[in-house]
């Protein structure tokens, strides 16, 4: 029987309604929909439409349905539910009998998916921000073990000034933590409570919503009905701060396999995450590199799709709504799965440091620490840029490094070099000089190593307070 039928005197076309059935997806959401109508039977005895018996047997049976989904997925195979909230009712007035039918008095299926959709989001969060910190945690290792070896840091992908390979490692760092912070931030919005809201215009039945709320281990209640049934902005949220995650991610790939080219020959690229080519014999190809940087244009797609899906909804709920799911689904789970494999990739590879330390002393990557020393003998920063520029052309027509250039060289175009600027010119002269917070200079960079351990532990800590 449907939920609706009542009104209605023909059946519908049997093809629209294989069409517009939601269970195929929505299935996601059964033990979100077990949750919420727990709560909803529990609040449903507090205003005595149910008996102590009756609450039990319903409880009971929400139980009992979800044992069987979770040990046999024929359960699932249901062709008549309409969607995860008929699909449950269907098994309960199956299990229990027409008492069954009660635990829908008193609410909606408007207000129905908006829970189990908060529900989702929220349990998503708490495991991708899990994930990140294991991602976080990875990296962290891979800086601390790199020490002070250094590699050449790039601007408009050409050389520009040797940094620690920690300190570039520790960038992505920040990166995924900002990502573990805004996934955080959008779940304090998420956590209100639909339920009670009825269909627009708010519960029939003077349900606690307070207590609801709390049994779900929401913060509070939502706090108008019209937009509780209708809001998505947290699914949009959350799939939004998904494609920044995946955007970082696709930046991180396509780093890594810049790097792992015979060009620049910093990384080997782990087996166990790479394939060969059926023609030719001496590839390993970057697969789960390539696969990350392109499931970022995947997941961008679906935000944007789930901007378009709302933007022109009157409220309250329209049936426009059901398509924000699999957006939604698939984008959680597209990230709930690569994260991890980003994090073995990351546990896997190896960095050729001796390559690295090689590139970052070639390429006139000192020539800011050159026109720092004159700066420091109180030449307007303007002319020692122009100075040290030519004294780099001069070293281009030779083919030699600053430090090659003689002194007398040096002194046709400032007398203020001395022989003391050679020793500035070294590679650990050069990390030395950005000695300031963030900067690549190696204390810093042991503090920064510190201080995303810190970052990195409260989001331990954070999870522990949403068991």
């Amino acid at each position: 029987m449907k939920m609706w039928s009542g009104r209605f005197r023909h059946a519908l076309d049997p093809d629209f309604e294989r069409w517009q059935r939601s269970f195929d997806f929505d299935q996601r959401l059964l033990r979100h929909e077990l949750a919420a109508s727990s709560a909803h039977a529990r609040a449903l005895k507090d205003v005595g439409v149910l008996s102590s018996s009756e609450l039990i047997a319903i409880l009971e049976g929400l139980e009992k349905i979800g044992k069987l989904a979770a040990t046999s997925p024929e359960f699932l195979a249901d062709s008549e539910a309409e969607d995860v909230h008929h699909f449950v009712e269907k098994q309960l007035v199956a299990l229990i009998g027409d008492a069954g039918y009660k635990l829908h008095s008193g609410r909606s299926r408007n207000e129905q998916i908006a829970t189990d959709l908060r529900l989702y989001v929220r349990a998503a969060i708490d495991q991708q921000r899990m994930d990140l910190r294991d991602l976080a945690d990875v990296l962290l290792a891979k800086a601390e073990h790199a020490g002070n070896a250094a590699m050449p840091a790039y601007t408009h992908l050409q050389r520009a000034e040797p940094v620690l390979v920690s300190h570039w490692q520790l960038a992505y760092v920040e990166m995924f933590l900002r990502d573990a912070d805004r996934l955080a931030d959008c779940r304090r919005r998420a956590n209100v409570c639909p339920l009670g809201s009825g269909a627009v215009a708010g519960a029939t039945l003077s349900l606690d919503r307070r207590v609801m709320a709390t049994d779900l281990e929401f913060d509070a209640p939502t706090s108008n009905s019209i937009d509780s049934t209708s809001d998505r902005d947290f699914v949009i949220e959350f799939v939004n701060a998904l494609s920044l995650l995946a955007l970082h991610l696709s930046r991180w790939a396509e780093e890594m396999i810049l790097f792992s080219t015979q060009e620049f020959g910093y990384i080997h690229l782990p087996e166990a995450y790479s394939t060969g080519s059926s023609a030719m014999p001496q590839k390993k190809n970057p697969d789960l590199l390539e696969l990350t940087r392109g499931k970022a244009g995947r997941v961008i797609g679906n935000a944007t799709a789930l901007m378009i899906a709302v933007k022109g909804l009157p409220l309250a709920y329209n049936k426009d709504l059901q398509e924000t799911q699999e957006p939604l689904f698939d984008s959680a789970e597209t990230m709930m799965t690569l994260v991890p494999l980003v994090t073995g990739w990351m546990k896997a590879v190896e960095f050729d440091y001796e390559r690295m330390q090689q590139a970052a002393q070639s390429g006139f990557m000192n020539a800011w620490a050159a026109a720092t020393y004159l700066v420091q003998r109180g030449v307007p920063s303007r002319q020692a840029h122009e100075q040290v520029g030519r004294a780099v052309q001069k070293c281009v027509e030779r083919g030699c490094e600053l430090q090659d250039l003689p002194l007398d060289e040096m002194r046709s175009i400032n007398p203020l070099f001395d022989q003391d600027l050679y020793t500035s010119l070294t590679l650990e002269s050069v990390l030395a000089i950005h000695n300031v917070p963030g900067g690549t200079a190696p204390p810093r960079v042991r503090q920064a190593i510190i201080d995303a351990k810190h970052k990195i532990e409260a989001i331990s800590e954070e999870a522990h307070a949403h068991p």
